[in-house]
C-alpha cells in the first residue's frame, strides 16, 4: 500500500501514545484537559440549541451573533479590534492552525516555534509542505530574542504560544512585541496560540496582535470553560488573511458543529466567573505539586502559566513514576530540547495530586 510522504514522515503525537497506554489505576498527569465539568449555563444552552432544533450547517465562519460574542471579548479582554467578519469558528484551536497554516505555507516555507513546545506546530507545517524549524528556548524555558530574530530571518511564519505548553512560561510584553514587529519586517506571518490566556497566576497576559497587523490569533473554549470535547475554537485575522482561511475551512469541515456554538455563545456571553474560579482552583493544585517535587529534591522555576510543570527529570526517575501508576509525559515529545524533562499536568482533583504526589515519593 503506498500512503502520501506527507503523513508517512509524521509520528504519532508522544502525549497520546504515553495516555492510551496508561493502565486502569493509573493516575493520568498527561493529558492538557481540565478535570472541571463543562458549567451548568453552557450545557443549558446546547440542550436549548437542539430541543429548538438548531442541529443543522451553519455558516461557514459560524453563527454572526457567536462572531459578535468573540469580537466582543476580543475588544474588553484583550484590546483588539476584530470586526465579526475577521473571526472563523473552527473545530477547536487544532483546526484553526490547520487552516492557518494551510492557507499561507508554501512548499518549503520555514515555520519557527519553540522548542520545546507543542506537538501540532511542527507536524502541522508539514502537512502544509513546509519545513518545521523549532528554536532552542533559552536556559530558562522563556524565549531567546537574539536567536529567535535569527531565526525569522527569511522565514514564512513564527509560532507564539504564551502562556506556554508544555512550559507553563508567560512571555514578558517586550518579548512578544519584539517577535511581532521584527517579524512584520521581515514579511512573516505570526500565529500567536493563545488558548491558556485565562490561566495566568502570576504576571499579565499579551496578545501578539496588539503589536502589528501580521499576526493570526487562535484561541478556543476548551481551556476556559472545560469544553476540550465540544470541539470550539477560533481563528481572527485581518480580513485578507480571514478570506483565504475560510476557503480550506469550508472544505475540511464546513462549519464548526452547531450545538457546541450555540454552548460557546452562553460561556462568552454569561458568568465569567467560572473562568475565575478554575483559575483559582489551578494556583492551589500547582502550588500543591510544585511544593511536593520540590521537598522530593527537584528543581524547577515555577510556572506562571497554563496548567503543567515541567520538570527536569532523569529518565530512570520518569520511567519509575510511570510504571508506580502516575502518567508523565516525556519531554522529548515536545522537542529535542525537551530531552531531560517531563511535563505534568495538574489539570487534576487535589485528590489525585495528592495519591500521585505519595506514588512518585514512593519511587523516588
Amino acid at each position: 500500500m503506498k500512503f502520501a510522504d506527507r503523513v508517512l514522515n509524521l509520528e504519532i503525537s508522544g502525549i497520546r501514545k504515553i495516555f492510551e497506554s496508561a493502565g486502569p489505576n493509573a493516575i493520568s498527569l498527561a493529558l492538557g484537559q481540565p478535570d472541571f465539568d463543562t458549567p451548568l449555563h453552557i450545557k443549558e444552552a446546547a440542550i436549548r440549541a437542539i430541543q429548538d432544533g438548531k442541529t443543522g450547517y451553519t455558516q461557514n465562519s459560524g453563527i454572526p451573533e457567536l462572531r459578535e460574542a468573540i469580537s466582543s471579548k476580543f475588544r474588553n479582554e484583550n484590546g483588539l479590534r476584530y470586526s465579526p467578519s475577521e473571526i472563523i469558528v473552527t473545530a477547536g484551536a487544532s483546526e484553526a492552525l490547520h487552516i492557518a497554516m494551510q492557507a499561507m505555507i508554501n512548499p518549503g516555507d520555514r515555520v519557527i516555534f519553540s522548542d520545546p513546545g507543542f506537538v501540532s506546530y511542527g507536524a502541522l507545517a508539514e502537512l502544509a509542505g513546509g519545513r518545521a524549524d523549532p528554536v532552542p528556548l533559552g536556559e530558562d524555558l522563556r524565549i531567546d530574542l537574539n536567536r529567535t530574530y535569527d531565526a525569522i530571518d527569511g522565514a514564512r511564519m513564527v509560532v507564539l504560544n504564551s502562556p506556554a505548553n508544555p512550559t507553563g512560561i508567560v512571555e514578558s510584553k517586550d518579548t512578544i512585541r519584539g517577535i511581532v514587529e521584527y517579524a512584520d519586517d521581515q514579511g512573516t506571518i505570526v500565529i500567536s496560540d493563545e488558548v491558556y490566556e485565562h490561566f495566568i497566576y502570576e504576571g499579565k497576559h499579551y496578545s501578539a496582535a496588539a503589536f502589528g497587523d501580521n499576526v493570526i490569533t487562535i484561541n478556543a473554549t476548551s481551556k476556559t470553560y472545560a469544553m476540550t470535547g465540544w470541539r470550539l475554537g477560533l481563528l481572527a485575522a485581518p480580513l485578507e488573511i480571514v478570506e483565504e482561511c475560510i476557503k480550506v475551512h469550508q472544505y475540511v469541515i464546513a462549519c464548526a458543529p452547531s450545538i457546541s456554538q450555540y454552548a460557546a455563545l452562553a460561556g462568552y456571553t454569561g458568568d465569567q466567573s467560572v473562568v475565575t474560579a478554575m483559575r483559582d482552583e489551578y494556583r492551589i493544585r500547582r502550588d500543591m505539586m510544585a511544593g511536593g517535587l520540590k521537598e522530593m529534591g527537584f528543581d524547577f522555576k515555577v510556572p506562571e502559566g497554563a496548567f503543567y510543570l515541567f520538570v527536569p527529570m532523569r529518565k530512570e526517575q520518569m520511567e519509575a513514576i510511570i510504571s508506580a501508576g502516575v502518567i508523565i509525559v516525556p519531554g522529548t515529545a515536545f522537542g529535542e530540547k525537551g530531552s531531560g524533562y517531563a511535563r505534568i499536568s495538574y489539570a487534576a482533583s487535589q485528590d489525585a495530586l495528592k495519591e500521585a504526589l505519595n506514588r512518585i515519593r514512593n519511587v523516588v
